[in-house]
């Protein structure tokens, strides 16, 4: 028994010392690794309900815009621009509000909405539907440098033969059938052959002299 409590005795006073050197660290290391759960846990709660506040202002985002009521699709998109930037819901109603805009011909406005999503949506198809619309603008203002940079952007290969089709269009508007042409084919190459598209691309093909041998 007297061996036991001496063993009992070292094993206290060995915990005791390592204690004394490194309690305060141990307890920092307990902290950190308490406040950092407590941050992870804090960041996914905050998350969602952004993401359940972001869907809420985007449903009035889409009735305003049935409805035809332009103020409050303005309002609602600017709230989620502005204040839920971060969910994937503010890129998409940079899209609409862009759609809006051009309708109502303010081209400065719909360029900076989607100059706006194609900088901050984290989803690759939507990122390139912006592109191709901002590249659309572009095209209508006559700026065809910027919508051949635009167009020239890596993007996915789902929408590759988009991205080809105006390019085209962005050099028959410069003046370069050849070029373009070269465009459309490689748009008509990437192209399944049940995609109904490939028949508009055939015709801008053909009044080019058709495709290339």
């Amino acid at each position: 028994m007297a061996t036991y409590d001496l063993d009992e005795q070292e094993r206290l006073d060995e915990l005791k010392a390592w204690w004394k050197r490194w309690g305060n660290l141990a307890m920092l290391g307990l902290a950190v690794v308490i406040a950092a759960a407590a941050g992870w846990r804090y960041w996914q709660n905050h998350t969602v309900t952004q993401s359940l506040e972001a869907a809420t202002v985007y449903e009035k985002l889409t009735q305003s815009l049935a409805a035809n009521d332009a103020k409050g699709a303005r309002e609602a998109g600017s709230m989620l621009i502005d204040q839920y930037k971060n969910t994937a819901y503010a890129p998409r109603a940079a899209l609409l509000l862009a759609k809006l805009n051009a309708g109502a011909t303010d081209m400065k406005s719909a360029q900076a909405q989607l100059e706006w999503a194609v900088a901050n949506s984290k989803e690759p198809a939507v990122k390139d539907l912006a592109r191709l619309r901002l590249a659309g603008l572009q095209l209508d203002q006559k700026q065809f440098d910027a919508a051949m940079k635009t167009l020239s952007a890596t993007h996915s290969d789902a929408f590759a033969f988009r991205f080809h089709d105006l390019k085209g269009d962005v050099l028959i508007a410069q003046g370069k059938p050849a070029e373009a042409r070269a465009a459309y084919e490689a748009a008509f190459g990437k192209m399944a052959q049940d995609n109904p598209y490939r028949n508009i691309v055939e015709l801008k093909l053909d009044a080019l002299g058709g495709a290339s041998k």
